[in-house]
């Protein structure tokens, strides 16, 4: 099975799934592969038909069974210095490397090469294999995606998210809010500052604002928080704006994020921020230009993974692994998406999350192999 699923792997790889690009390529070589194996394949294409999102199911059509997850994205090469190809999986003392080895191609591949002894098995309860885009952008596939399944009247029992967390298990993670926000406001001589709205300035205030309140966020840690840190954070990770020295910027943006560990962390930072706008710095842009506006674009709002006290898919992945100890990150994923659909969620899979992201990214034929044990755990599970 381990030899299987290095094939599948190389194969992966070799799709250039870069989040800006299509991954319709790699969706029809799975599709077939699976349809192969006995699957039941659907693809839904994003808007631009560009994309797609997988969800294929083998065994019975009937409530319950598990959801195995994995996004078939990847982020750039650009600028990185590789050894090797990052679209040719190379071997190198024990290790698979290549872009995506373990983020996250690796579990993708053992879950493919489960298909087979799978669909020989009289399961009771289905196993289903969702591979979504975008995920590295905002998990933009699983946002469109969790509502149509929901439409369909899917309603699985648990969901193993795959991500890289060395084969540890993951029981929670903070949510990830990402935000770009336009000023616009009027032009003019840097000698006449009062006859222009500067939109630099007020970005300036905003971003001041929002560094106010991620202060304020650390008083609102919840009890026995156990992320790291235990607080919402806030985090601004560009201020663009500006044309000369001489010139007043008539136009700014801020892109930032919030990765809150509550949800109401998130709406007492929107609230606060969308009061500071109506009442403080519009009125101000406006007495000079009434056209002056403030928009805000929302890039991408994941849900955390909430730990809890009775979560089925932990239970099962820790009788399967030998490994009681779970622990939280603070990295986002689809995982807190499938537990709002009512799924007991956990993340667990091969690679660490230091390889991720890069150069020389690898996955361990010692990490692959122990996911396949897992896997095939799984399929005993809901073939009892």
């Amino acid at each position: 099975m381990l030899k299987e699923t290095e094939a599948i792997l190389a194969d992966l790889i070799s799709f250039p799934t870069v989040s800006s690009d299509s991954n319709l390529d790699m969706m029809a070589w799975m599709a077939n592969w699976l349809e192969h194996h006995g699957a039941k394949v659907e693809l839904f294409a994003d808007a631009s038909g560009a994309k797609a999102n997988m969800f294929a199911t083998i065994g019975p059509d009937v409530p319950g069974g598990v959801v195995l997850s994995g996004h078939s994205d990847v982020v750039p090469v650009t600028d990185q210095v590789w050894h090797s190809n990052p679209f040719h999986l190379t071997e190198r003392d024990d290790l698979l490397l290549g872009r995506g080895a373990c983020d996250m191609k690796g579990f993708i591949a053992a879950a493919i090469a489960m298909a087979d002894p799978l669909s020989k098995t009289p399961l009771k309860r289905p196993v289903h294999l969702c591979f979504t885009h975008d995920e590295e952008v905002g998990c933009m596939g699983a946002r469109a995606l969790v509502p149509e399944l929901e439409r369909r009247g899917y309603a699985p029992r648990m969901a193993i998210v795959g991500e890289p967390t060395d084969m540890k298990i993951i029981e929670g993670h903070k949510g990830c809010c990402e935000y770009t926000c336009r000023f616009h406001g009027l032009e003019g001589h840097g000698s006449a500052p009062a006859r222009g709205v500067n939109a630099v300035e007020y970005a300036v205030r905003y971003v001041t604002r929002l560094m106010t309140l991620a202060e304020q966020l650390k008083t609102r840690v919840p009890a026995n928080s156990r992320f790291d840190p235990p607080w919402t954070t806030v985090n601004v990770g560009r201020l663009y704006g500006g044309v000369a020295h001489n010139v007043i910027p008539g136009f700014a943006e801020v892109d930032w994020e919030m990765r809150p560990v509550q949800s109401g962390d998130a709406h007492f930072v929107k609230d606060a921020l969308e009061a500071y706008v109506e009442t403080e710095l519009l009125p101000a842009m406006r007495k000079v230009n009434p056209e002056a506006r403030i928009e805000t674009q929302v890039i991408g709002e994941v849900a955390g993974l909430e730990p809890m006290s009775d979560n089925a898919a932990r239970d099962l992945v820790a009788q399967l692994t030998g490994n009681d100890d779970c622990g939280v990150v603070p990295f986002s994923t689809e995982g807190g998406l499938f537990q709002e659909m009512g799924m007991s969620v956990v993340i667990c899979g091969p690679g660490s999350i230091a390889q991720a992201h890069k150069p020389d990214e690898f996955v361990s034929r010692q990490q692959l192999s122990q996911c396949l044990t897992m896997l095939e755990g799984i399929g005993r599970s809901v073939a009892a």
